[in-house]
């Protein structure tokens, strides 16, 4: 699929005609501003369910012409491209409310592969006319600036001289954060994503990113089966993503 254009099929919603979903990434922006769905339909910015997209099926492609920005509702989209020897290389993984699409606002073009990793779900929302309510609407503005900060918090995460298990560790609990500030437990997460797409995005082999997690698993500090993970040990954890996540 080329750009984020609507596809057809039957689409669950918890939000209506005025309410916003429950994982919409914009709607604690907007209503502080005083708007619903209403006050958006009336100022021409339509917010277009999309999908559902089935695993492997693509939402943008690497050079496709940029036309929106679309906010996850369910589901996980992993970003990636191909580097100069033909190489898959994993640049992240985006969770229920979180905005893809950001980094292409600067080319006007999609600068990787965006691809569904299970049954997706997103909204769409024009960019132009976001950036124009952007303009009346302060606390909407500094909404995505901040949304912008978190997609270069992301690529620059693990950029450091750090160990397997301090970046496994920041890793899971950067997960356990975003699943968390969505409303999702912070101790039990599904991951979605194969073991050698997380391998990739550490830049770790697949088997040190298995070696490591039973590690952790003997060790007390998770508990895995397959791709549910519960954290047993989050203070533990934290400790040794400290490091990376300088906090």
């Amino acid at each position: 699929m080329v750009g984020l254009e609507p596809r057809p099929g039957p689409i669950a919603d918890d939000g209506d005609e005025v309410r916003f979903c429950s994982t919409c990434a914009f709607s604690s922006a907007c209503l502080a501003e005083g708007y619903d769905k209403t006050d958006l339909r009336d100022l021409h910015v339509l917010v277009e369910h999309v999908g559902p997209f089935r695993e492997g099926d693509y939402v943008f492609r690497e050079g496709a012409p940029f036309n929106a920005i679309a906010a996850v509702r369910a589901g996980t989209i992993k970003t990636y491209v191909i580097d100069g020897n033909g190489r898959e290389q994993v640049l992240g993984f985006f969770l229920p409310g979180e905005v893809i699409g950001l980094n292409a606002i600067h080319s006007a073009r999609y600068p990787c592969n965006a691809v569904a990793l299970d049954t997706v779900m997103l909204c769409r929302f024009s960019f132009p006319m976001m950036a124009t309510l952007a303009g009346r609407m302060p606390g909407l503005q500094k909404h995505l600036f901040s949304l912008l900060s978190q997609d270069i918090g992301k690529a620059s995460l693990l950029t450091g001289n750090f160990s397997a298990e301090e970046r496994l560790a920041a890793f899971l609990v950067t997960l356990s954060r975003r699943f968390a500030a969505r409303g999702f437990s912070a101790t039990r997460l599904r991951l979605m994503m194969p073991r050698t797409d997380i391998a990739n995005y550490l830049r770790l082999a697949p088997e040190t990113v298995s070696r490591v997690l039973r590690r952790m698993q003997d060790d007390g500090v998770l508990r895995v089966d397959r791709r549910d993970l519960e954290i047993l040990q989050p203070v533990e954890l934290e400790t040794l993503a400290h490091h990376v996540l300088r906090d």
